[in-house]
């Protein structure tokens, strides 16, 4: 179903969507007040929408502070879409022996409204953990796994995400010039791999690969590691295990 060409049946959805997707990225847990302020509507109009939320379990609102989180009721619905990707039933055994090898944290991800969103993460086993989370979004530009996904684009397909990318600096390395990433793109269709050298998170060093095969992009799968713990020797070896991996769940799509 084209979604651009759907209207929608009314605006409660909507609405409730843009709750969960403060609810979502906020930090802490926010007020009513908060909410409204960050969504820039009315409070006598959330507050309608969340009591109903509450009532369903999507979100919990504790009595004493009135700060709302998001509810348990939530999970089933979460992992129910998670298991319903094909591409975490086919990459996850690979996905693990790859994090096994690596002894680093081994993320998986598909593109959605031009970011990508994080559906899968097999932690280091290493006491370092990176800031990421499944359901959480990175930007194509600034990010291994996204990199690697643009660099299948088509030329036309290309042109109309920069047009409508914005380019915002993650990190002082961020790459925010469509020239420059243009050119990198290159070097990672070249190469078949893409990097992300502290462009989205800070002393975080990622080398991510494509899930692209006929034509069809599946999603992309990085390594990441804290720079520090990242010599030459082991990159080299990321990159070679990374494209093992690579082939082996290509394979099996």
């Amino acid at each position: 179903m084209d979604s651009t060409k759907v209207k929608p049946y009314g605006t409660v959805l909507i609405k409730q969507k843009e709750i969960l997707d403060f609810l979502l990225s906020y930090e802490g847990a926010p007020t009513l007040a908060d909410i409204s302020k960050g969504l820039g509507r009315p409070k006598p109009t959330l507050l309608k929408i969340l009591n109903t939320m509450e009532l369903i379990g999507f979100v919990r609102k504790n009595g004493d502070t009135k700060q709302y989180s998001l509810g348990i009721s939530l999970i089933p619905y979460a992992q129910k879409a998670i298991s319903s990707f094909d591409i975490v039933e086919a990459a996850s055994p690979y996905l693990r022996k790859l994090r096994d090898l690596t002894q680093e944290t081994v993320n998986l991800g598909v593109i959605r409204d031009n970011k990508i969103v994080l559906i899968q993460k097999l932690e280091s086993p290493q006491s370092i953990k990176m800031q990421s989370q499944i359901g959480g979004t990175m930007r194509l530009y600034s990010s291994a796994m996204g990199k690697a996904s643009l660099a299948t684009y088509s030329q036309s397909k290309l042109i109309h995400y920069f047009n409508n990318e914005s380019f915002d600096a993650i990190t002082t390395q961020t790459i925010t010039n469509p020239q420059i990433l243009t050119d990198e793109l290159r070097i990672v269709q070249r190469d078949g791999y893409a990097v992300d050298d502290e462009e989205n998170e800070r002393d975080v060093f990622c080398i991510g690969a494509a899930l692209y095969k006929n034509g069809h992009l599946y999603g992309a799968f990085s390594i990441s590691t804290p720079k520090y713990r990242l010599s030459d020797e082991r990159k080299r070896e990321f990159i070679d295990l990374l494209k093992k991996t690579q082939l082996s769940i290509l394979e099996t799509i």
